[in-house]
């Protein structure tokens, strides 16, 4: 067993959960497991009561936020690594363990994340990340990426270019399989609460990279990822999500709010005003456009009930 906290934030995914707890135990690769539910009206800080408990629960009252949440959880965490991990993410065996090997090898490592498969099998790219420049960005939202798959220059955004068997150095990955120090959070201050979802692991990434620690990708670990199955606007999972729709349209305004957030917080000082503006513009005619797709699926479901 390793000295780690893994750490889940859930939030009315109880089907999700008792798996994920369940795949947990059975590997016994942790010293320390902590829900933090965020006012769930689905049972499901009923369920780590009833059903796990060496699980550690923190029941919220209300829903403030994965990290609001992610920090409470890391006040109480007793290892010296954390696994930030979702409610949708499933690690195989030897990973939790291996991870914590390898930073234990590799003092420059702030932050590891693993190979995070899909359900069709294909590799989540969203767990091999650049940063967001605005040409990273322009490049990827405008396809000009699959001209040249293989470019450095047009590939930043997903990292087109790295070989994904071997291990390499990243910009960042996402919170929903993110091992660390529990130290990092000492040195760079916890996460940011002003994003209540979606952009919190960019910022985070973004402030690590900022203190000279480096972000590993280490595919040689596997996990398992119901990628979106938690707020049901991912088409890889919406034959299994069980978010309203009312979920739905907030997490899709959510995703708008955090990108551009991130963008004012680190990146707009480094450009002038003019790029600035066309930015933030791209930013919330793609959130206009995201969330017009959401509300005619919703549209469409609820004629198809």
């Amino acid at each position: 067993m390793s000295n780690v906290s893994v750490i889940i934030v859930s939030y009315n995914t109880c089907a999700l959960l008792r798996q994920c707890l369940q795949t947990l135990l059975a590997l016994g690769e942790a010293n320390e497991i902590i829900v933090v539910d965020n006012a769930s009206s689905d049972g499901s800080a009923a369920l780590v009561q009833c059903e796990f408990p060496t699980v550690k629960l923190i029941a919220l009252p209300e829903n403030r936020g994965l990290t609001v949440a992610s920090n409470l959880a890391a006040a109480a965490a007793q290892g010296k690594y954390l696994l930030y991990l979702g409610a949708d993410a499933y690690p195989s065996a030897g990973v939790i363990c291996g991870l914590a090997a390898y930073l234990d090898a590799h003092h420059q490592v702030g932050i590891a994340t693993a190979e995070l498969r899909l359900r069709d099998g294909s590799i989540d790219m969203d767990a091999h990340r650049g940063f967001p420049t605005p040409w990273a960005s322009f490049t990827h939202f405008s396809g000009l990426n699959k001209l040249l798959p293989r470019s450095r220059w047009l590939n930043q955004y997903f990292l087109g270019y790295a070989d994904l068997t071997q291990p390499h150095e990243i910009d960042l990955c996402i919170s929903h399989f993110m091992f660390m120090r529990k130290a990092l959070l000492e040195q760079i201050g916890p996460w940011d609460e002003d994003f209540f979802l979606y952009g919190e692991d960019v910022d985070f990434c973004y402030r690590t990279k900022a203190a000279g620690y480096t972000i590993m990708y280490l595919p040689q670990f596997q996990v398992t990822h119901y990628k979106g199955a938690s707020v049901g606007i991912r088409k890889q999972t919406q034959d299994i999500a069980q978010a309203s729709s009312a979920t739905k349209l907030r997490v899709t305004q959510l995703s708008t709010t955090a990108m551009i957030l991130f963008y004012q917080k680190h990146l707009a000082k480094h450009y002038p005003w003019l790029l600035n503006s066309l930015v933030l513009a791209a930013i919330w005619l793609l959130g206009a456009i995201r969330l017009w797709r959401v509300k005619q699926r919703s549209g469409q479901w609820s004629v198809n009930q």
